[in-house]
């Protein structure tokens, strides 16, 4: 009997943490404080840090005014252990999420979890497809041609890249990308900025 109890009381610690890393990854995804979320629940910060934490469980009645303020149905907090569509520190392959862009024959999937400090994204350039005009904004990236090829435009100088080519510039720089080829390229793109959910290219 002791041995179940103690069995028990280790798995609802561990549904504490995960529920905890979920509620925090929400929060980050809407880059909202926790002093934010705080006036919008009614909920004091400490027992919100508590409850991030994983060391303390969420209580009922907290749970409906969490769901509203993080703009989730009540079961997104609760959810079986294995759902790992909110974890803090991965993303799995089938819960990409979209971003939306204004350029014709581009896909972008992100690839990194909401707490990570760089957006890292899955590019795809159909055959002629490319950004609309050389745009520019703050940050650094790094981009790594999985398949295919691009020509990529930086600071008015142009490169032809094939698959395995990398690059690395100052987003500050005007730049731009095309696909001349006949087939999809994709390539691997990390931004040290945080973009907006709709991208101006």
């Amino acid at each position: 009997m002791q041995e179940a109890n103690i069995r028990v009381s280790r798995e609802a610690a561990e549904a504490d943490v995960i529920v905890g890393r979920r509620i925090r990854a929400l929060r980050l995804e809407r880059n909202l404080s926790l002093t934010e979320l705080a006036s919008r629940t009614g909920i004091s910060v400490g027992a919100l840090s508590q409850i991030e934490r994983g060391l303390s469980s969420l209580r009922v009645k907290v749970i409906w005014p969490l769901a509203a303020a993080l703009s989730v149905e009540p079961s997104a907090l609760i959810g079986d252990g294995g759902d790992t569509s909110n974890d803090l520190y991965c993303v799995r392959a089938g819960s990409r999420r979209t971003l939306p862009v204004h350029s014709e024959g581009i896909g972008k999937w992100l690839l990194s979890p909401p707490a990570s400090a760089l957006t890292g994204m899955l590019v795809t350039v159909e055959p002629k497809g490319g950004t609309a005009e050389a745009y520019a904004h703050s940050g650094h990236e790094f981009g790594y041609v999985l398949t295919g090829e691009i020509e990529l435009e930086i600071d008015g100088g142009t490169y032809q890249l094939k698959q395995g080519d990398s690059f690395a510039f100052k987003s500050t720089l005007m730049h731009s990308f095309t696909n001349h080829g006949i087939t999809r390229a994709e390539i691997l793109w990390v931004n040290t900025n945080k973009p907006p959910e709709a991208l101006d290219e």
